[in-house]
């Protein structure tokens, strides 16, 4: 949500300076832990097949992630520019990865990560709205970008004679949803009234349910601070409409940024020797990554895989062969991006973030 503007904070609400890092500090470890328990299996059989594969194939990860990690960080600058705020690319890089921290480990389909995203930017000059906006243009073109990708995937799967009609059903069906997602949003916050209309009702719907937990605050998210909130939305978006070519770049990371995940995917393959079809790997990350949105389980655990799989025996990769990879590639990618998002996160709530929440 956006932090400042949308959730009234009583002094007798926020508990003290130390406590209240305590609390995300402890929140943070949990739910780490929850991860990392239920992976407790996968991880094992990753160990085991770790004498399978290539590990210099393996190495090639790093720098994958790397590179990812450098489109993001550009994807943010590039879009708080437009918006008038210049943030230095340390900073960004940092916060990058504290995001990628958040969302991994909360499973709330990139909510938690907005709002996370809010506060921290805060300390960078940026109101909550501009950074709340950048959060939903960077899901925009990340959807707009897979388009053009399903379409190269279900190219790659034709010309190999992997296309059925469970595949054509998978591809179509997210082209669809991807299309209609795209319109229903510019729709949605190209209208003050519209934008006010849906957002103070989903804040309505999320007051109702924190007050089942909350039964004494019945108004949790001040909804006339939202309502503001939501005209500073709507009025940054502006900047965007009427700058489409500055958009360019942006989409530009966003491209490089998921062809850096597909190929992470794929280089995992590589590891265990295969060299699949390029457009099964496509349309499988795209599958399991939609589909881990609306889990209730941190990382999308269970469906990920389990979907993943599922597609990719549709373009003929066995499943004794999609399972084992698409295993490592999670608990191998987690093992990479955790540590430094958790450090980074670690710093800021000792630093910079608890400091902002007091306010």
């Amino acid at each position: 949500m956006v932090a400042k503007d949308l959730v009234s904070m009583d002094t007798d609400i926020l508990p003290k300076r130390s406590r209240w890092r305590l609390i995300l500090t402890i929140g943070a470890f949990i739910a780490l832990a929850i991860l990392i328990y239920s992976l407790r299996h996968q991880i094992i059989d990753v160990l085991k097949d770790l004498g399978k594969v290539n590990p210099f194939a393996l190495l090639l990860i790093i720098p994958l992630k790397l590179i990812n990690y450098d489109a993001y960080t550009r994807l943010y600058r590039s879009l708080f520019k437009t918006l008038g705020s210049n943030v230095g690319y340390w900073p960004m890089f940092k916060i990058t990865n504290e995001l990628s921290f958040v969302n991994y480990i909360l499973p709330s389909g990139g909510v938690s990560g907005v709002s996370y995203f809010s506060l921290r930017m805060r300390k960078e000059g940026v109101s909550a709205a501009k950074a709340t906006l950048a959060q939903v243009m960077k899901f925009f073109l990340l959807f707009v970008s897979f388009q053009p990708l399903l379409i190269i995937g279900v190219l790659f799967l034709a010309a190999r004679g992997h296309v059925n009609d469970l595949v054509i059903m998978v591809a179509t069906s997210l082209i669809t949803l991807l299309v209609v997602g795209t319109f229903m949003g510019v729709y949605i916050i190209g209208s003050r009234s519209r934008i006010n209309s849906f957002l103070t009702f989903m804040t309505r719907l999320i007051n109702r349910i924190i007050q089942v937990v909350r039964r004494r605050n019945p108004e949790t998210i001040n909804i006339q601070k939202a309502q503001k909130a939501f005209t500073e939305l709507h009025e940054d978006y502006q900047i965007f409409k009427n700058n489409l070519g500055g958009l360019k770049r942006p989409f530009m990371f966003t491209m490089v940024a998921n062809l850096m995940e597909i190929a992470t995917l794929y280089v995992v393959y590589i590891a265990f020797g295969e060299f699949v079809n390029f457009g099964a790997v496509i349309l499988a990350y795209a599958v399991a990554n939609f589909a881990g949105l609306i889990s209730v389980l941190p990382a999308g655990i269970g469906i990920y895989e389990g979907l993943m799989t599922a597609v990719l025996a549709a373009t003929g990769i066995p499943p004794k062969l999609s399972l084992p990879v698409t295993i490592m590639f999670r608990v191998l990618t987690m093992f990479i991006q955790l540590p430094p998002g958790y450090y980074f996160y670690q710093k800021a709530l000792k630093k910079d973030f608890q400091p902002k929440l007091q306010k």
